[in-house]
């Protein structure tokens, strides 16, 4: 393990892993739990159990939860994600020399699809964990949709609200396909896979989907081998804008035909906000956008809320800033994935010692104004997930993130009301133990 003085910044602070699992009950809140909150918010997150990684990406997952029921915190639970690689150590290959899914670190997100909970990491398999009273979030094991798939699984598969269906994707490799499409019915069942022509394994973390489209973004950050066979050189992709940078565009009514390539200009996007069609030949998508990747010669610059207006007729994309305030984590109400969603929210983490502290901001992309909650210095929040008020989507509910207290180095579970984020936060759920930053989640009612 590091030293104090050589600790990499991914592993101080409230990045620095957890060394241990916990299971606590009847936590202390601090306001009232809406009592329609029956359920539990998972995050996912890199906690390596050797306390040490080369890059903050690399980190073993540990999915956190807290269970809301009548109006309480009834429990906490955080438990690493089991996968082969936790228990056996790293591998790339099996024992036929074939690349070997099930290593994975499972650190990124954690959904539900089809009454299975997924463990997500983009460079491998799920892993599905349990979900049974008492056993929750303890490792299944891999999940391949029985055999089907054959490739990696994006982090951030999207859930179409109209049929239940659950889009992603898998890229990577030495070898074309670079990029395969992938399609789940709302049973669970594997009915659609596809490879999708690109030129080069280009870093492919988020998609986009409407109601009658999938977008894929093929952008200029490129694998380098070189940087994969060294040891602990940190993540293996490269900024490259003479690659170039276009979105595709695949019918969602003919999977196997032919992806649209339309040329943007150069940037980066990890995480998508929600798109929808503006009629049968404009699609209309949001990012968090970076003008470059970081790289030793481009220092990091943050993201901002961007709208592209994809023109199918003119075959041109219109790119508009929405916002100039720095954001990342872009989220939406889940239930209108691909449709025209009035509300999507972001959140700008802050840190210590800078001018801009730590928000959650929600933005009406059809009025075009915004609101946010901004948090007292050294609270810094993370991905805040849409918990609905009720049956309507689109309609009230809360956002809920976990917020880490510098001053105290302690976590709590922040429930805000979705549609006065500018009040005091609406319950205050008082953490057993510390949570390290992290990746997403969601909050899983029960159901119904």
């Amino acid at each position: 393990m590091a030293t104090a003085q050589h600790t990499p910044p991914h592993l101080a602070g409230n990045y620095a892993p957890v060394t241990d699992e916990l299971t606590a009950y009847d936590l202390p809140v601090t306001g009232a739990i809406p009592p329609e909150l029956t359920g539990w918010y998972l995050r996912n997150g890199p906690n390596p159990r050797d306390a040490a990684s080369p890059h903050w990406f690399f980190g073993d997952g540990m999915v956190h939860g807290v269970r809301l029921e009548n109006g309480r915190a009834t429990s906490y639970r955080n438990r690493w994600v089991r996968t082969s690689t936790f228990t056996d150590g790293a591998r790339i290959y099996d024992e036929r020399g074939e690349a070997d899914f099930t290593a994975s670190v499972a650190n990124t997100h954690v959904v539900r699809h089809a009454g299975r909970t997924l463990a997500l990491v983009e460079s491998s398999y799920p892993y599905e964990l349990d979900h049974r009273p008492g056993h929750e979030w303890e490792t299944v094991g891999p999940y391949d949709f029985g055999g089907r798939l054959t490739t990696p699984m994006t982090a951030h598969p999207k859930t179409c609200p109209t049929t239940g269906e659950l889009h992603f994707f898998g890229y990577g490799g030495l070898r074309p396909p670079y990029l395969t499409y992938h399609r789940a019915d709302a049973a669970g069942e594997l009915t659609v896979s596809r490879p999708v022509d690109v030129p080069a394994h280009t870093m492919t973390h988020d998609f986009h989907l409407t109601a009658g489209h999938v977008v894929f973004m093929d952008l200029p950050v490129v694998f380098d081998l070189a940087t994969a066979m060294r040891p602990g050189a940190g993540l293996p992709y490269a900024w490259d804008p003479g690659y170039g940078a276009r979105l595709g565009v695949l019918r969602r009514d003919d999977p196997y035909g032919d992806v649209r390539w339309l040329d943007i200009d150069p940037c980066y996007v990890f995480h998508a906000l929600n798109a929808y069609d503006a009629g049968p030949d404009r699609i209309v998508l949001y990012v968090a956008r970076y003008p470059h990747h970081a790289s030793p010669a481009l220092p990091a610059v943050p993201a901002t809320l961007w709208r592209w207006t994809l023109d199918l007729a003119a075959g041109t994309v219109t790119e508009e800033q929405v916002d100039d305030r720095p954001c990342e984590f872009p989220r939406a109400d889940d239930r209108l994935a691909g449709l025209d969603a009035r509300y999507g929210h972001v959140t700008t983490a802050g840190s210590p010692g800078s001018p801009r502290p730590g928000a959650v901001t929600r933005y009406d992309l059809r009025g075009g104004t915004a609101d946010s909650h901004t948090f007292a210095a050294g609270r810094t929040p993370g991905e805040a997930a849409f918990a609905p008020a009720d049956d309507r989507p689109g309609g009230p509910g809360w956002l809920l993130t976990f917020v880490h207290d510098a001053a105290t180095d302690t976590s709590d579970l922040v429930v805000l009301d979705a549609d006065r984020l500018a009040a005091p936060p609406i319950a205050t759920v008082h953490l057993p133990r510390r949570v390290p930053f992290g990746f997403h989640g969601n909050w899983l009612p029960d159901p119904a």
